[in-house]
């Protein structure tokens, strides 16, 4: 029952969405990396719900970093961040406790935690320990950052409408960090937030795709067959609750080509290798090639909605109807990006230190 994840540089969380405290262990951490709170509280701000697109439930995500910082700077021993849960209303789940709900992990969890689990908002499985992610990803984004790595992503699509691609990625993602919706263009935000407030009202809930850029990361990072760059990514990627597909460049419509098309050819650019295309989404081999690294992630709709539903009784064992209470997100997508930023960062994170040793990250 392991909750850590990385090699050299890993993260552990830990706690439920109702418990007193959720919080992450980041180990393997170079010593001597700044720690910037204000960032940290920047990114955790980006996750926070929004209005009548998001969950009522409101958390000041007041974090406390307890270990493994001294001075505004990584000791290189394991850091621990703390968030407390201040704003639980755990009777909300007590008249439901033995209903599976849809979607959720209530019974897959009730069957390899025998019934120990905590069942209150979805317990150690809520998106609520995102933040945890997203604490922890903010100290790596910011090292990463200060060696030119940068990372953003976008809502590609929810429900029937699309954003417009990516097209100067530098650009792009400077506006994605600097905005709370992640949408690039301003006229197609309008009609996804019109989406989900539609469904809001409906007492249903909609999906999408999130689609993610990462610049700077040199060639040659990820190993052959079993750790690659793209398998150890998409291993981190599907632990982001709703994640459902994740694919690299324009996987699903670019195979309809053919390999004269789909090739990224060569050329020296400044001495430097690059493709004159990116339909690999940055990668070959398994392994970075220093073009963007491009990926997109599908996720469901929120599992947690207001319609009657048909279910059964955990407990006793009997078909049964929901009738779900509670405060729950029509969407997510909007929330989850700065997730899949921190995620990949983290992943970065642990893949670079391997590549270049434990220290790179906070070298000058």
């Amino acid at each position: 029952m392991k909750n850590t994840f990385g090699n050299s540089v890993s993260v552990t969380l830990f706690g439920e969405s109702h418990g007193p405290y959720i919080g992450a262990v980041l180990d393997g951490l170079a010593p001597g990396i700044v720690i910037d709170e204000a960032f940290i509280a920047a990114q955790l701000m980006k996750r926070r719900p929004a209005g009548k697109i998001s969950t009522a439930r409101q958390e000041d995500d007041e974090f406390q970093i307890v270990s493994g910082v001294f001075e505004g700077k990584t000791t290189g021993t394991p850091l621990t961040i703390l968030i407390p849960n201040k704003n639980i209303k755990s009777k909300d789940y007590a008249a439901t406790r033995a209903l599976a709900r849809p979607g959720h992990a209530d019974f897959t969890a009730n069957v390899k935690y025998h019934g120990f689990e905590d069942y209150r908002g979805g317990g150690h499985f809520s998106g609520r320990i995102t933040a945890a992610l997203v604490a922890a990803g903010a100290i790596v984004l910011s090292a990463l950052e200060k060696k030119r790595i940068t990372v953003g992503t976008h809502i590609r699509s929810i429900a029937d409408v699309n954003d417009r691609e990516f097209d100067n990625i530098a650009e792009d993602i400077a506006k994605l960090n600097a905005i709370d919706f992640a949408v690039l263009n301003d006229e197609k935000a309008a009609l996804m937030k019109d989406e989900i407030e539609k469904a809001a009202e409906d007492g249903d809930s909609v999906g999408g795709v999130l689609e993610t850029a990462i610049l700077g990361v040199p060639a040659g990072v990820g190993e052959p067959w079993f750790d690659t760059l793209e398998g150890v990514l998409s291993h981190a990627l599907f632990s982001i609750p709703a994640v459902k597909g994740v694919q690299f460049g324009h996987a699903f419509d670019d195979v309809k080509k053919r390999g004269s098309q789909y090739n990224d050819s060569f050329y020296i650019s400044d001495k430097e290798i690059k493709t004159a295309t990116n339909h690999n989404g940055g990668i070959n081999g398994g392994i970075s090639n220093g073009m963007p690294i491009v990926f997109s992630c599908a996720v469901k709709p929120t599992p947690s909605i207001y319609k009657e539903q048909n279910t059964v009784d955990m407990m006793e064992k009997k078909d049964a109807v929901l009738s779900l209470k509670g405060r729950h997100d029509p969407c997510i997508l909007h929330r989850a990006r700065v997730v899949v930023d921190s995620v990949a960062s983290l992943t970065l994170a642990d893949l670079l230190a391997l590549r270049y040793g434990t220290d790179w990250l906070a070298e000058n």
